[in-house]
């Protein structure tokens, strides 16, 4: 791939969020919260995209918060809520069984592996789940597909790895890179924005 030009949402604010659970793959929805911040989200790209017209290809995970998300981004650009390829390598990584718990919860339940996450947040494997560097793997034939430009509604830990893989952020900072709910992150080649 020569170019690229990928408009990534985030998706909405879930009570999960709000109550510091560990989501993963669970299917957990959007709240009242979530869906200003989508709808906020898809203004933002109708302002980016002007006169000039909307992508064609428009990709998401295919769990709730992701798909209610795209759709409410949509709607404010005058789309309808069909057109949207699902893609299960859009998916968050799942934290295993350490989903539906909060930090605190990891903490007190599992010392070690709460630890051994700290020393290294980007290879770790929590019990039953998935690293930043599975997930890293798991998007990069994803990413080799895309036909610029594109619009990605997906997650969090999904974001961090494409700063990794485009951007180039290091390993050691990608998973604590700000991950905003409501805002547009602009992915060119060898860059990275949020707008």
């Amino acid at each position: 791939m020569t170019a690229l030009q990928l408009f990534f949402l985030r998706h909405g604010e879930t009570d999960w969020n709000a109550e510091g659970r560990l989501q993963g793959q669970q299917d957990i929805p959007l709240n009242a919260l979530g869906r200003r911040q989508a709808a906020q989200a898809g203004r933002k790209l109708k302002k980016i995209f002007g006169a000039g017209g909307v992508p064609a290809v428009w990709q998401a995970s295919p769990l709730t918060r992701t798909r209610d998300t795209m759709t409410l981004a949509r709607a404010e650009l005058g789309l309808p809520a069909a057109g949207v390829r699902l893609d299960d390598r859009l998916k968050e990584f799942t934290f295993g069984r350490w989903e539906g718990k909060t930090w605190p919860d990891v903490m007190a339940l599992d010392p070690e592996g709460a630890a051994a996450r700290d020393r290294d947040k980007w290879n770790f494997c929590p019990p039953g789940g998935e690293s930043y560097a599975h997930l890293a793997e798991r998007l990069r034939p994803w990413l080799a597909e895309q036909q610029p430009p594109t619009v990605v509604v997906s997650h969090g830990g999904v974001a961090r790895a494409l700063m990794h893989l485009i951007g180039g952020l290091p390993i050691e900072r990608a998973p604590t890179a700000d991950i905003w709910q409501g805002r547009v992150l602009v992915f060119s080649t060898g860059k990275f924005e949020w707008v």
